[in-house]
């Protein structure tokens, strides 16, 4: 019975009368419903955000990496289409699970999205259903949360409906590697969920890469961004010490990197941000904790990545008192408040923390920023300025929190008083300005 309804699936999906849902349209849920839409499958896409259901259906992207001229033609022949309700889903053959999962003020995980999904779709399932959880999460996730409350409605995984896991690998901004172009991980917690899910990913992806369980699937995203945290946790605190130093921690960057063997290059910065890095290595120490293991790399790594916003703050104090100026009432521009370039992404981002902790010390705050028009901080509202002559001259020390490749830097370095630039934008002007300051 079970390799019958996997050879049905699989056919299915392979004459596109496969009725594909994706919960949560943000960064990750929209562009894969687009690319699955794209390749002829009949995509619903199911948030609570009502504003992003209305724009959908009328054919309007709120993703920068989902232009609306590509957008709108899905949504016109009816292969894409957003509801707000979680009763569709008992029209659909496969569901992707996209929600966020942040962390608690505790730093544990925030599981209620991914439990309010499987709530829903527990309500809804039906035999023959795939579900896929793409959410970032703590090994063991898929299997002990999910799969229980799918299988207390009395049908069975692996027989009755099929469930697996595969690690979003989406990267905002990014061009050259998309949806579709970045290869996938896919896992199943039976051997026929893994082929049915397989097939489905291999339909719209490059490449599908299967694993041996879901728990080695969870793990695999977990480890592509501890990696990331740790090295860049270790290249920020070899940027606090050539600091003390006097050496220029980006020259020995340059230098170093040209080993063509045995060395990667990662950059320091204000901080860590996005929803991934500062957040996935976490949940793997969590996790670990609860098995009794000390994860020292990766909480190290988080505490000396999570100082850098506070540098930042010393840094600039430290400038303006070299210049006879306190911090206090001085007037700071920061100029980029998005956490990576080319995207209006604030999610996490280290300019929150830089900013805060600037109005914190009496500091008069504006920023600019080409890609976030206004932003809260608390209860307070910003507004981005335009970037002016004046405002530039005006400014006691602007800031370079984010390199936006729209960011005028020949008129910043012209017109600026000072610059403090915390991410090596101004090193392409071969400047020796003694008005830059450097990370």
């Amino acid at each position: 019975m079970p390799g019958k309804t996997v050879s049905i699936l699989v056919a299915r999906i392979r004459n596109r009368s496969f009725r594909l849902g994706v919960i949560g349209l943000g960064y990750v849920g929209l562009p894969l419903a687009v690319e699955f839409a794209k390749q002829g499958f009949r995509v619903t896409g199911i948030d609570t955000d009502v504003r992003r259901v209305r724009q959908l259906n009328a054919g309007r992207s709120y993703i920068t990496d989902v232009p609306t001229a590509e957008l709108a033609p899905l949504v016109r022949s009816k292969r894409l289409s957003g509801s707000n309700r979680y009763a569709v889903l008992r029209e659909l053959d496969g569901v992707m699970i996209c929600v966020p999962t942040p962390l608690r003020k505790s730093r544990d995980p925030d599981m209620s999205f991914i439990l309010g999904a499987a709530e829903a779709l527990a309500k809804h399932l039906h035999r023959g259903q795939v579900i896929i959880l793409e959410s970032t999460t703590y090994p063991g996730t898929t299997e002990e949360v999910i799969l229980p409350m799918l299988e207390a409605t009395g049908l069975k995984v692996g027989r009755d409906f099929h469930l697996g896991f595969s690690p979003e690998r989406i990267d905002p901004g990014n061009a050259d590697y998309t949806a579709a172009t970045i290869p996938k991980v896919v896992s199943g917690v039976t051997p026929a969920c893994c082929r049915v899910i397989q097939a489905l990913y291999g339909q719209v992806m490059r490449e599908v890469h299967p694993v041996s369980s879901t728990r080695v699937g969870e793990m695999v995203k977990l480890l592509e961004n501890t990696f990331r945290s740790v090295n860049i946790g270790l290249v920020n605190e070899l940027a606090l010490m050539c600091h003390r130093l006097g050496v220029d921690v980006w020259e020995v960057i340059e230098a170093a990197k040209t080993k063509p063997f045995g060395f990667m290059p990662f950059y320091p910065g204000p901080g860590l941000g996005g929803h991934c890095i500062p957040v996935d290595p976490l949940y793997l120490s969590w996790k670990a904790k609860l098995h009794g293991f000390e994860t020292r790399f990766i909480e190290l790594a988080s505490q000396v990545n999570a100082g850098m916003p506070h540098h930042i703050v010393d840094r600039i104090a430290q400038a303006l008192n070299d210049r006879r100026k306190a911090l206090k009432g001085a007037k700071i521009l920061v100029l980029g408040v998005a956490y990576k370039p080319n995207v209006g992404d604030m999610r996490e981002s280290p300019a929150l923390e830089v900013i805060q902790d600037l109005l914190e010390n009496g500091a008069e705050v504006r920023y600019h920023d080409p890609h976030v028009p206004a932003f809260r901080l608390g209860e307070k509202k910003l507004n981005s300025i335009p970037l002016t002559p004046a405002r530039l001259k005006g400014a006691d020390c602007a800031v370079i929190l984010t390199h936006h490749d729209a960011l005028d830097y020949r008129g910043i370095l012209r017109h600026a008083a000072m610059i403090l630039d915390t991410r090596n934008a101004l090193r392409r002007l071969k400047t020796a300005s003694k008005k830059v300051i450097w990370l």
